[in-house]
Parts: C-alpha cells; sequence; structure tokens
C-alpha cells in the first residue's frame, strides 16, 4: 500500500515524518537525520507532501519537487487546531498531514530561486533601515542628556549634528563629541550600504517586465514592485484580487454572528512588510489627490473627505492589490479609468 500523503515535520537536524495511505491508514511514522532525509523520499513514490512554513521550507519544496511530489506549504497558525494532544514532533507531523489534505486549506505559495533572492535584498536592507533607525533615536536619547534636542526625522538629524559638534558653546564633553562624531560616521556608512542595495532593486526593476508594468501604477514603485515578486510569485494561486489584498492583511477584520455584521480595522495578516511598502505609497498618491481631475482622483477625494486620510489610504492600496492582481495574472498592461 503507497503512501498518498506524508506531513513532515521541519526542522534544524532532525525530521519527523507521518504517512497515511489512501484510506487514511498510517503506514509512516519515522524520525530520519538531515542527511537521510532526501534520500529517503527520492525512493518513495510521488505523493503529497505537506510542510510548515518557515526558514528553511521553500529549500526543501524545490528539492522534493524535483523528486516528483506535490509540496504544500500550511502556515502554523492553520496545523496547530490539528494538534490532538500535547506538542511534540510526532504529533506536529500528524497535524500537518491531516490539515494538508483538508480540501479548504490555505497555502503558502513556493518561492524559487530568483525569488528568494530578490526578498534577502529586500530582508537586508529592511534590517539596516532598522537599524539606521535605532542608531538616530539612541544619539537623540543620548544628546538630550546634555540639553541638546534634535526634531524627529532622519533629514533634521543629519543636517544639525556637524553643527552640534561644531558648537562649543553646548556642554557637550571631548568624550562625548568623540562618541557623537563616531556615531555620525556610522550614519553615513548605513546610508552608503543602503544606497548600495537601492541600486541593486532599482536594477532588478528596469530589467523585469512584470516589474515594469506593475509600477505603471499610482503609488507603486520599484521597491513595492519587486517585494510584490518576491512574496506572491505564481498570483495564478490566488482566486481574484480581493483574495490577494485579503493575503495582505488590507480587508477588514469581521466579528459578526447572526444577523449582525460588525467590520473591524483590517486584518493586518500576511506580509506585514509588503502591506507597509503599499500603504506608504497610498499615502503619497492620497496626499497630492486634490489636484487631479480624473475618476480616481474624485473616487479618492470622496473616500478622504467621508472618512479621512488614513482610511484612504488603505483603500487605496487595497484597490491597487487588486489591479496588480489583474496585472501579475495578464499579459496587458495598466490603463487609467477613463
Amino acid at each position: 500500500m503507497y503512501t498518498s500523503t506524508l506531513g513532515i515535520d521541519l526542522a534544524k537536524n532532525v525530521f519527523q515524518l507521518h504517512g497515511v495511505n489512501a484510506k487514511g491508514k498510517p503506514i509512516i511514522r519515522k524520525r530520519l537525520s538531515r542527511n537521510k532525509l532526501l534520500p529517503f523520499l527520492a525512493n518513495l513514490p510521488p505523493c503529497l507532501i505537506g510542510m510548515e512554513a518557515c526558514s528553511s521550507s521553500n529549500y526543501w519544496a524545490r528539492k522534493l519537487s524535483a523528486f516528483g511530489h506535490e509540496v504544500r506549504q500550511i502556515s502554523p497558525q492553520y496545523v496547530k487546531p490539528y494538534v490532538k494532544t500535547n506538542k511534540n514532533d510526532y504529533n506536529d507531523a500528524e497535524a500537518i498531514c491531516e490539515a494538508v489534505s483538508r480540501p479548504g486549506m490555505r497555502f503558502v505559495p513556493l518561492k524559487n530561486i530568483e525569488q528568494q533572492d530578490i526578498q534577502a535584498l529586500h530582508r537586508v536592507r529592511e534590517r539596516l533601515v532598522r537599524d539606521r533607525t535605532a542608531l538616530v533615536n539612541q544619539t537623540r536619547g543620548v544628546l538630550r542628556e546634555y540639553g541638546v534636542f534634535i526634531p524627529e526625522g532622519i533629514h533634521s538629524f543629519r543636517n544639525q549634528i556637524p553643527e552640534i559638534l561644531e558648537d562649543g558653546q553646548n556642554e557637550l564633553t571631548t568624550l562625548t563629541r568623540e562618541i557623537i562624531a563616531d556615531q555620525y560616521e556610522r550614519l553615513l556608512e548605513i546610508d552608503q550600504r543602503i544606497a548600495k542595495y537601492d541600486k541593486r532593486i532599482n536594477l532588478i526593476f528596469r530589467c523585469s517586465p512584470l516589474c515594469q508594468r506593475l509600477g505603471a501604477i499610482d503609488g507603486v514603485g520599484p521597491m513595492t514592485a519587486t517585494a510584490l515578486i518576491a512574496a506572491v510569485g505564481d498570483a495564478q494561486e490566488f482566486r481574484n484580487g480581493r483574495h490577494l489584498a485579503a493575503w495582505l492583511g488590507l480587508v477588514p477584520r469581521q466579528h459578526s454572528s447572526g444577523e449582525r455584521n460588525i467590520l473591524l480595522g483590517i486584518s493586518k495578516r500576511g506580509n506585514t512588510y509588503l502591506r507597509t511598502l503599499l500603504i506608504h505609497g497610498a499615502r503619497s498618491v492620497v496626499r497630492r489627490c486634490d489636484s487631479r481631475t480624473d475618476a480616481r482622483g474624485h473616487w479618492m477625494q470622496n473616500i478622504k473627505e467621508r472618512r479621512g486620510f488614513n482610511r484612504a489610504c488603505v483603500a487605496v492600496a487595497n484597490k491597487n492589490a487588486r489591479i496588480l492582481w489583474a496585472l501579475m495574472t495578464s499579459e496587458e498592461p495598466y490603463r487609467i479609468a477613463a
């Protein structure tokens, strides 16, 4: 009797397998090390394999797909309800095997090498931006102890630090000036590294025809277009544009019962980084929508007047996500509404 469904609990060195046949009877219960996993699955007849989405799941998915298996990634939050008793590797593998066989289960899209390269660029750049923000906030806090106050914002920090270091009337000591100067040099170094990653992302944007078509939308630039391709990949895995918007967490969170339909704020599910880029891009569009006279401009002005600036930004981000899905699933260029 052949294995029809296999659940794998991924880890760093040890992997737990749980496989069932077509009737749901367990026939595989194994615990394998990392160097024995691929040889065992290479000799296994093609079957449906489920695993939780984690840091190495895309690598294993590509390897197992090359053996002819159908690999599905599941979000850990959808696997947890199927864990029957206590949490351990065996129960987790059994829960994954059960969850992947459900017809209504939602899966995480698989990523290829190119997508992971682009995602790595964005992840490293995001970490550099966080480091820069932490450095600026720490330096501003240190200066406040000496009675030197700098307004919020990276531009104010860059412009005022040289003047503060040259000012001999403040209470900064020689040691403090050396520390602040070292922090300022560190800031300039981080700026150069961020600019280097921006150039790489812009090069990918210019070389990709799909990114060029996505970049024609108002509020979508090289950062958003490349991050969307890295996160989504094949947009055909989403049923429609609203499904993609819901996957990004741009739809209302619902708490309804009976005849009472209660819609709350956005769900904020999915990729936080990509959702942030879409909302920031929409914010720049809504900020200058008052001068527009087309249909899209009137729509944004109406929402801005009725619901406020922030809700208008989320609405534009939601609409952009739906348009992006339509462009990714077809070969047609973006056409502005009449």
